[in-house]
Order: structure tokens, then C-alpha cells, then sequence
């Protein structure tokens, strides 16, 4: 079905216009007129010799127009750039364009600009369509579903920004992440939830101590209780299999999918 819409906004006074898009309601410091429109369109192969990051093809169409000052064409052609600004210093980064041009175009869509002196501006976005069927639609709802859950996991990992990715990943499905940076902080936290944790995560290599010793560790302090666990790692296979490592294995770098997947399937087993 297509999307079409159209919503003016009244700027009367500068008052009026904060409650405008920053950039429109800084081109109107006297007020003006804000027009949002949003339409199906089409990018056909002139469009995409033009703008080579579009995919040609059936879009959805954004536009966001304002009656302010306008620009030259040798501002608009560095709009785009990181940090380039025509504002006053400390009154803007320079980065919101660039930002949203990086997002549109990894979404395969592109972004265009019409602007004159005294004439106002118009930014347009085109973004591919949506042409799944309806049922794939709802397969995919029901494969989401699948990997949902709400147990408690505790993740062992000495990179940081990977701990935060793993934990991030699981808690966007439901489940309570419990974070640990090295393996004596995952004896802590262990014996604090030891009944309450379902699976532990833990990465295979760690300075100190290796997953499987930490494994073993905990299991002999906790004997009555089954733990499951996961390892994860990016050392090759020889030395996974050398250091004790059995049952299910992740390997890095991985994808927030199979992290669920695998991670789901290690819960169910």
C-alpha cells in the first residue's frame, strides 16, 4: 500500500518555530512554514547515475521543506561534509547531515537537496520498499519468537566492547545478562545468582585462567547444580580442542543472529 502523507507546521514567531526540526527552525528565525511529506516513489536508472548509492526500484519517499534562507549551490555541495557548518561557533557540530547521510545510504537509500537564495529548502530521502509478502513477514515474526527468552545468563569476557556487544544483543531478546571482565568477578557474581543463572557464557582464552578451568571451577563449588555453558572464541580450532573445550562452541566474530540462535539452542538442549 502506499504511504503518502503531508503535514505543514506554522511558524509564526520564533517562538513558535522551536518546536520545528532544529536546522528549519534555525533558516526561520522569523517564522515561516515547515512541510513534511512522505509518498511511493520510484528511482529509475537516471536517477542512479546521479546518485550511485540508490537502488533502483520501487522507494518510499521523504521530504522535508522549509521557507528559509536557502542556500547557494557552493553550500550545498558541502552540506554533506563531516564538521562543515554555516552557524555561528558553538551553535552546531557540523555533523547532523553527515550523520544522516551515513544512515540513509546503509540502508541502500539516497538523499537529495533543491535550494535557492531567499527560496527556501527541500531535503528528500528515498528508501527501498518493503516487497515481502505478507506471510514472509509473519514467518519472521514467528522465527524472532523462537529466539526470544528470559533467563538469566552470565557472560564472562575480558574485551570490553565486546561484553558490552554480547550483553546488548542478548537483553534486545529478553534475557537478563549478568557481565563479568575476568574469571574471579565471574565467581562473584556467580555465587551471588548461582540459582537463579540458566546458562553461562563464557570466552575460552581470558588472562588468568581459561574458560574450561573457570567452568570446572565453578562446577565444583556449586556440585549439586547442572551447569550449562557456552564457550566462545576466535583462537583457532586446535587450540579450542587443546585447551578442553566441549559441547557447543561460538565462534568469533559472530553475528547478533547466530548469537541468538546458538545461544537459544544451548538453553533448549
Amino acid at each position: 500500500m502506499a504511504l503518502r502523507g503531508r503535514t505543514e507546521c506554522w511558524a509564526r514567531t520564533q517562538r513558535d518555530a522551536e518546536s520545528s526540526p532544529l536546522n528549519a527552525r534555525d533558516a526561520m528565525p522569523y517564522g515561516g512554514k515547515l512541510t513534511i511529506e512522505t509518498a511511493a516513489a520510484g528511482l529509475d536508472r537516471e536517477n542512479v547515475v546521479e546518485h550511485p548509492e540508490g537502488t533502483p526500484g520501487p522507494c518510499v519517499m521523504l521530504s522535508v521543506s522549509d521557507a528559509g534562507f536557502g542556500m547557494d549551490e557552493g553550500t550545498q555541495l558541502l552540506i554533506f561534509e563531516p564538521f562543515f557548518t554555516t552557524k555561528e561557533v558553538g551553535k552546531g557540530t557540523g555533523l547532523g547531515l553527515a550523520t544522516v547521510r551515513s544512515i540513509v545510504e546503509q540502508h541502500d537509500g539516497t538523499i537529495t537537496v533543491a535550494s535557492e537564495p531567499g527560496a527556501g529548502t527541500m531535503f528528500k530521502i528515498f528508501l527501498p520498499s518493503v516487497q515481502a509478502p505478507a506471510q514472509d513477514r509473519a514467518r519472521e515474526d514467528r522465527q524472532r519468537a523462537l529466539l526470544l527468552g528470559s533467563e538469566t545468563i552470565l557472560v564472562v569476557e575480558d574485551d570490553h566492547k565486546v561484553r558490552t556487544a554480547v550483553a546488548s544483543s542478548l537483553e534486545d531478546l529478553g534475557y537478563r545478562v549478568l557481565s563479568a571482565g575476568q574469571p574471579d568477578e565471574a565467581v562473584e557474581k556467580f555465587a551471588q545468582h548461582a540459582e537463579e543463572i540458566s546458562l553461562l557464557l563464557i570466552d575460552v582464552v581470558m588472562p588468568g585462567s581459561h574458560g574450561p578451568t573457570l567452568y570446572d571451577r565453578l562446577q565444583r563449588k556449586h556440585p549439586s547444580l547442572k551447569l550449562k555453558v557456552l564457550f566462545m572464541s576466535g583462537y583457532a580450532l586446535r587450540t579450542i580442542v587443546r585447551l578442553g573445550v566441549q559441547g557447543p562452541f561460538l565462534r568469533k566474530p559472530f553475528t547478533p543472529e547466530t548469537l541468538a540462535w546458538t545461544v537459544r539452542e544451548a538453553l533448549d538442549d
